[in-house]
């Protein structure tokens, strides 16, 4: 890939995953919404499902087959509680873990809210080319996810080195 100083939109689905949350009052979705869009990507799509590992795991497999979703961020159902299954439905379709993108939001985390955030299962995967990005489902924690960690991976111009600039050659493995 050629070095550029333009940014390169990625196609992000926004997925929350809440037992009671709708679009109407669903904050953390559109505090990503807006972050994305504002950085200058594209919603791909944006859907709410309930806190259970199937359902999650048929909307991950979804975007990935659909050739028009780089990335998904999906938001709640990663703390320790019965319900929380996000992390188990990113385990049962991802490729590849990126065991840095949870270790990294920890870290930030730990700075705001201390040992709370060993609550955290906060996770990131690669599978069939597209990543996917699960982070806590509060407002703060979203922010925290995009403005420190995904706003300069998604973007193609971040060095030394970026998600974006890797995504031609995640599907190596599937030709």
């Amino acid at each position: 890939m050629t070095a550029t100083t333009e940014l390169l939109p990625v196609n992000i689905a926004v997925l929350t995953v809440s037992d009671t949350r709708t679009l109407d009052d669903d904050r953390s979705g559109d505090t990503l919404v807006q972050r994305l869009t504002d950085a200058g990507h594209n919603l791909a799509d944006r859907k709410i499902v309930k806190d259970e590992a199937a359902l999650i795991a048929d909307q991950f497999r979804r975007w990935i087959n659909d050739p028009n979703v780089d990335c998904v961020i999906s938001t709640g159902g990663t703390g320790v509680t019965g319900r929380d299954v996000t992390p188990e439905a990113l385990e049962a379709v991802q490729e590849k873990s990126i065991p840095g993108f949870g270790e990294v939001f920890r870290w930030i985390s730990y700075q705001k809210i201390k040992t709370s955030t060993i609550q955290s299962r906060a996770a990131a995967g690669v599978a069939g080319g597209t990543y996917i990005f699960v982070v806590p489902g509060s407002t703060g924690a979203c922010k925290d996810a995009w403005d420190e960690i995904l706003v300069h991976q998604l973007d193609i111009r971040h060095k030394p080195c970026n998600f974006v600039e890797l995504m031609p050659r995640l599907k190596e493995h599937l030709s």
